[in-house]
């Protein structure tokens, strides 16, 4: 079962049971890591082809060191064209990628076993919760007037609505007569209550408080 296809030699049917297997390892591979996850239609169909591509490119180059040379150097070409991905997005190309060497050199036993192996842990990892946060992180920025010390000002606040924020930032506007303080803020659930800012503005005068996504522009 883990021994290669290709010995002592390749055959067309041979070749057409790697490659069809690379497109099926490719089309399983993108839905598993769709679940639960927010992933474009062309990220699930680059996965899909990615195997295939993967698995002809190392028939291609098996045995031509100069052929393998120029590949190696067309996919450093590629990398630096591609845009920057989520760390799940990063570990579905390598499956994706390793899927296809396995299938190129004829070992698909061993594919399949990777496929299995990587998927089952995928989501058993995504339904189990595994490293998931406790809450919902969000950025806050309160504006408060420079008479206010703002050393522990909302921690109160805080721990009346079950929030923990950490103070990220300190900015005087307004020629220096405001404070903008930012905050990470973890809420327990998706939306934050008006009860909250309701208490915030309170403490800093009805002056401005913003709640949005953690890492937003500075035109939040």
């Amino acid at each position: 079962m883990l021994n290669s296809l290709f010995s002592p030699s390749l055959t067309l049917p041979m070749l057409l049971l790697c490659l069809g297997a690379a497109a099926g390892l490719g089309i399983l591979t993108a839905l598993v890591f769709r679940v639960r996850s927010r992933t474009s239609a062309g990220f699930a169909l680059t996965l899909s082809l990615l195997p295939v591509v993967v698995a002809m490119v190392i028939l291609l180059v098996n045995g031509s060191v100069g052929t393998g040379v120029a590949v190696a150097g067309a996919f450093a070409l590629v990398r630096f064209r591609s845009v920057p991905g989520t760390a799940r997005e990063i570990a579905a190309i390598f499956t994706a990628m390793a899927l296809g060497l396995a299938l190129g050199m004829g070992y698909l036993g061993m594919a399949v076993l990777l496929f299995l192996l990587v998927a089952a842990l995928t989501l058993l990892l995504t339904f189990t919760g595994f490293a998931q946060p406790r809450g919902i992180h969000r950025q806050l920025r309160i504006t408060i007037p420079e008479n206010l010390d703002y050393d522990g000002l909302f921690d109160d606040v805080f721990r009346q609505f079950g929030m923990e924020a950490q103070l990220l930032r300190i900015k005087t506007t307004a020629m220096g007569t405001l404070f903008d303080l930012t905050y990470d803020l973890t809420v327990p659930q998706e939306t934050v209550p008006k009860a909250f800012l309701d208490a915030l503005r309170a403490r800093n005068g009805n002056l401005s408080v913003v709640v949005g996504p953690l890492g937003e522009s500075e035109s939040l």
